[in-house]
């Protein structure tokens, strides 16, 4: 039986229910930055000449804000003129690649040294004709070593099975709302004063209210029993792409790609409208939405439009590793997905 949601100590944040229910064992992770590696996967390269000068770089203990910061300085360009397809996290060893507006100039003959410094490597580089834009990535590539009672009893790696078998909850991490939930307090603030663009200017508030809503709604299908099995008026998102359609009804055919992970109920990313979602999938969302009415009301009066984001996700080639007391989790996610959605179901810790 799922455990009822509870307010975590020291957070606005709830504990937000799990697929598998409330995993009996704790665990560890991150425990050094190489014991948590992230790796963003492309589906194209760069074409070898343009205006952008694009660097595939690695990092150890850098947060990409550190990143562009740095190369602002080093290469002698805004920050605005730098471009990201993701965030990475700061304690981990993660490669991404990274675009620079070098307009009317050449790459300079003393790149390496320019852009290498103590926890920084460049491993290629390229010039393309368009900046790098949020988002255009394909899926990011994670090796993960964790260890503790939940590896030396046993039980991760059933629920590991389960996860491959079933999907996993596609919930947005605890980064998104800031240190302890901060942002989604700021977030809650701002939205019963009327959002303004000039009071939250990079949209981190509108994101962390319009996150927290599709937790709760995503918790909400998780304790009904219908986040990966869908429900009437669901819009389906296909697996690894951005492909969504409206299902009119969940006849065999459907229920049969659910079950093999081809097809993923989706939930809100909350705006202005309903998002193409009727019915009884409908009738939850806006049920959810009541009793965040501030957050709500204050994502449609940004004239947010709303859009839609998968419940589910699959693990992507996944494998898992013995390596003395420890496991290494091998597996990738669709862009947008958080491996800490995947750890919060394998084992207890004060993090997830």
């Amino acid at each position: 039986m799922t455990p009822s949601v509870g307010e975590r100590q020291d957070s606005p944040l709830p504990d937000w229910a799990r697929s598998l229910g409330m995993p009996p064992h704790t665990g560890r992770f991150r425990e050094f930055p190489e014991a948590f590696r992230v790796e963003e996967q492309m589906a194209f390269t760069p074409e070898g000449d343009g205006e952008h000068l694009w660097l595939h770089c690695e990092k150890r203990n850098m947060s990409t804000a550190q990143l562009i910061r740095h190369l602002s300085h080093q290469l002698e360009v805004a920050p605005r003129d730098i471009g990201v397809s993701g965030l990475k996290d700061h304690t981990a060893l993660t490669r991404q690649w990274v675009s620079v507006a070098m307009t009317g100039r050449v790459t300079p003959v003393d790149l390496l040294a320019l852009v290498e410094r103590d926890g920084l490597r460049l491993l290629s580089f390229g010039r393309h004709p368009r900046k790098l834009r949020r988002g255009v990535h394909r899926a990011n590539r994670f090796a993960l070593y964790v260890s503790g009672d939940a590896v030396t009893q046993g039980s991760l790696e059933t629920r590991w099975l389960e996860l491959v078998a079933h999907g996993v909850p596609n919930y947005f991490g605890p980064q998104r709302f800031g240190h302890q939930g901060s942002n989604l307090t700021r977030a809650q603030a701002l939205m019963a004063r009327g959002w303004k663009k000039k009071q939250d200017r990079d949209g981190f508030l509108l994101s962390s209210a319009r996150s927290f809503l599709f937790n709760q709604v995503l918790n909400a299908r998780i304790q009904q029993g219908s986040w990966a099995s869908g429900l009437e008026g669901d819009v389906f998102n296909l697996e690894g792409s951005a492909s969504q359609f409206a299902g009119e009804a969940l006849d065999d055919e459907l229920q049969a790609r659910l079950t093999a992970l081809d097809i993923h109920p989706t939930g809100p990313m909350w705006g202005r409208g309903d998002g193409g979602v009727s019915g009884e999938a409908r009738m939850l969302e806006c049920h959810v939405a009541e009793r965040d009415a501030v957050l709500a009301k204050g994502i449609e009066s940004s004239g947010a439009a709303p859009m839609r984001r998968p419940l589910r996700l699959g693990l992507q080639s996944p494998s898992l590793e013995r390596d003395g007391e420890g496991l290494w989790l091998h597996f990738s996610l669709a862009r947008g997905g958080f491996a800490t959605a995947v750890l919060r179901e394998l084992f207890q810790h004060p993090a997830l």
